[in-house]
């Protein structure tokens, strides 16, 4: 028997192959990655595509209307909307990004340790994580946010422990549907040590939700990052971000409204490329779980 591979699901690369080809085939795939391809190599070549530095004031141009030179409008300040909304997506993804990265480092470990050992340690951290989801994603955020003072860094921090939650009960409850599983009892009755268990047969089988979840809360932490921004929780002026510069345009509405418009179509778009992608993923996922 010592000579025999440890009973872990064999990996059916093929099966894995035809899922990849399925999910960029998969329409919502298609375009929320597009959408979101766009947006991250515009924050990685802003320098280069904005036509004017974001911040530079003209006052001889003030709030004007989009033209020729000002494709998207100026604002209150004679900047140029197109060159800051290029910029801002920059505060956006990273928002995003490192907001996931902290729920993702934090909540995932919690709920692969609550799913598998259960007893006090689960019950521990259940309910600390029932007690965060009490509250309302957004109003912890801006509580957190408020306690830690006005920066992006910490409207990252802020959104990222507000996301830590559901990332704790979706890893707990994958690892409570799988940590019984015959391989897993195999493994485990070979001696392997639970650590080792826990890195190479539970986290690896329950990441594809998780990979479905992050896309869905990167929407939602850009959401976030421009509340708490349009709230003055955010990225400071005069750096540009999408949630300030609604803040500001909501004051000349009547007589500026592009200051507005292009921001608020930003957000939308990114949004609803993430929101697409989770929902082609998750669709992706389910098919070819129903398939198997």
């Amino acid at each position: 028997m010592s000579g025999q591979a440890s009973p872990r699901p064999a990996a059916r690369g093929g099966t894995r192959r035809s899922g990849v080809r399925r999910a960029l085939s998969h329409p919502s795939t298609m375009i929320g990655g597009t959408l979101v391809a766009f947006f991250v190599l515009v924050a990685i070549f802003a320098p280069l595509i904005a036509p004017f530095d974001p911040n530079a004031s003209d006052w001889l141009g003030v709030r004007q209307a989009p033209s020729a030179q000002h494709w998207f409008g100026t604002d209150d300040l004679g900047r140029d909307v197109l060159s800051r909304v290029i910029f801002g997506s920059r505060a956006s993804l990273a928002a995003g990004i490192v907001a996931v990265t902290i729920a993702i480092s934090i909540g995932v470990p919690l709920g692969l340790v609550a799913g598998y050992f259960g007893g006090v340690i689960d019950a521990v951290i259940s309910r600390f994580t029932d007690a965060l989801l009490a509250v309302p994603f957004l109003v912890l955020a801006i509580a957190l946010a408020a306690f830690l003072g006005p920066s992006l860094q910490n409207a990252m921090i802020a959104i990222g422990i507000s996301a830590m939650p559901v990332f704790i009960r979706l890893t707990r409850g994958q690892v409570l549907s799988i940590k019984n599983e015959d391989y897993i009892t195999a493994v485990r009755a070979l001696g392997v040590r639970d650590r080792n268990i826990i890195l190479a047969h539970v986290l690896p089988n329950v990441l594809a939700p998780i990979v479905v979840q992050v896309t869905i809360t990167m929407a939602v932490a850009v959401l976030a990052e421009a509340s708490l921004a349009f709230l003055g929780l955010g990225q400071r002026p005069p750096a540009p971000s999408w949630g300030s510069m609604l803040d500001i345009a909501r004051q000349f509405l009547t007589e500026a409204p592009w200051m507005a418009v292009w921001p608020g179509l930003a957000i939308i778009a990114i949004v609803l490329g993430f929101n697409l992608l989770g929902d082609g993923l998750n669709d992706t996922l389910t098919s070819q779980s129903e398939d198997s």
